[in-house]
């Protein structure tokens, strides 16, 4: 099941709200200046990385497809902005026949990106691409923290398995977006069972403390939850005693017991001890999981516990410590009329203070070295390069309005697992650095 099949749950009737409303008085602006209906290119790229970060992850490809389907101005929607009068009838009018009918192309999701990259391009009359730029804003700058973030514990883990879980540190449908993400990024499942249901991302979850206090002893809770869940469930064995609470484990369970999970202490020591607890007892194939406000830095200096998998929350869902990528929507190019044959014009903002933008309509490629590994962003204008053709980066999206590329998501999860395995291996670095490729532009 994909979401495409559900439809997309929002608390408006269509994603048309999911914007800001100088959106629509520029398109008001532009009916009547008669400039609406000049061709343009908007691209999105970001201008840096967050500080230290080696590289970028894309990610909310998928969901911006469905939002651009959903972008709908239904009788309810142009009640709205009837009422409050944010646009005039004449641009009402129009709304209520708005389909985006243009060309999308981008960077496939997962793929990483670096400062400059031009992550989206979408192309069509100037009236029904500004429309697009803060709901495409809104999902790519959040996905893509995520899973930035996410890849990074993802490279940390070594290949341990990760479960998100972060829900309850976040607004309930960033939640599910943020577990989306995440899976793209590397984790391999969540506790959240709305992304469970609208993605078929794995879910997984089994007690918390308070099962355990609410019998009257730990061997109570422990039992009760062998009787349900079965020998292969996983028991929470930190509430009290952890040394104890490991005996009771297999006491009740056997040695066939699935998983102990630590949630506070020392995590590298507890791990420890509890290892060689569990094997003294004879649970050699009992499985530790460690939970408790980890971040990728946590996860790496338990590299040599005997842990077996992670569950991260708050640090996750923040993009651990950078919840935005910075992206950006600019006009990069536009025709000088309404005329479908007028050429277009490279256009960009100028501007003090490193927000200045590069004028035109844009191609990437990924350069290799000698050896086939990256070496630069390429980003141009004009020709490809011949020795680049078979490099570049963007895909078509959406042709004429029409979604061409949707996939399932595990697609864009491997997609990003070789992605980052082609990144020099100083990408991988935890150390603040530089981009691990420069951009170049021609």
């Amino acid at each position: 099941m994909n979401a495409a099949d559900l439809g997309l749950p929002v608390d408006v009737p269509s994603t048309a709200l999911f914007t800001d409303q100088y959106e629509l008085t520029m398109l008001q602006a532009a009916l009547r200046a008669g400039t609406a209906d000049r061709r343009s290119v908007f691209e999105v790229f970001t201008r840096r990385l967050p500080e230290g970060r080696r590289y970028g992850v894309v990610a909310g490809v998928g969901r911006v497809l469905d939002a651009v389907e959903n972008f709908r101005f239904d009788p309810a929607v142009l009640g709205f902005l009837r009422e409050r009068g944010i646009v005039d009838e004449p641009t009402l009018e129009w709304l209520a026949r708005y389909r985006f009918s243009g060309d999308i192309w981008g960077y496939p999701e997962g793929e990483v990106y670096f400062p400059g990259s031009p992550v989206l391009r979408v192309e069509g009359s100037f009236a029904e691409c500004v429309l697009l730029e803060t709901v495409i804003l809104s999902i790519l700058n959040h996905d893509s923290a995520i899973a930035a973030a996410a890849s990074r514990m993802s490279a940390a883990a070594g290949g341990r398995r990760l479960i998100e879980m972060g829900a309850r540190r976040t607004h309930e449908l960033a939640a599910v977006s943020a577990s989306r993400a995440a899976f793209v990024g590397g984790f391999d499942a969540t506790s959240d069972l709305a992304a469970g249901f609208r993605y078929g991302i794995p879910t997984v979850g089994t007690s918390a403390h308070a099962f355990t206090l609410l019998h009257d002893s730990e061997r109570d809770a422990f039992r009760a939850q062998v009787e349900t869940l079965g020998r292969g469930t996983t028991l929470l064995v930190d509430t009290y005693d952890v040394a104890e609470a490991v005996r009771t484990a297999v006491d009740v369970a056997g040695p066939e017991l699935g998983a102990v999970r630590i949630d506070s202490g020392d995590l590298l020591l507890v791990a420890h001890r509890v290892r060689a607890q569990l094997d003294e007892l004879g649970a050699r194939d009992t499985r530790i999981v460690v939970t408790s406000d980890l971040d990728e830095y946590a996860i790496a200096s338990l590299a040599a516990a005997p842990v077996d998998a992670y569950g991260v929350g708050t640090q996750l869902v923040t993009g651990s410590g950078h919840p935005t990528c910075s992206m950006v929507y600019k006009l990069v190019a536009r025709a000088a009329s309404a005329d479908l044959k007028a050429p277009l014009v490279p256009v960009a903002k100028k501007s003090l203070g490193g927000k200045a933008s590069v004028a035109g309509r844009k191609w990437a490629a990924r350069r290799p070295d000698a050896y086939g590994v990256p070496e630069a962003e390429v980003v141009g204008t004009g020709a490809v390069p011949p020795e680049l053709a078979d490099h570049q980066l963007l895909v078509e999206l959406v042709k004429g309005g029409d979604v061409v590329a949707r996939e399932p998501l595990e697609a864009a999860r491997s997609r990003h697992i070789a992605a980052r395995a082609a990144l020099p291996m100083s990408a991988l670095q935890l150390s603040r650095g530089e981009p691990v490729l420069p951009t170049e532009y021609l």
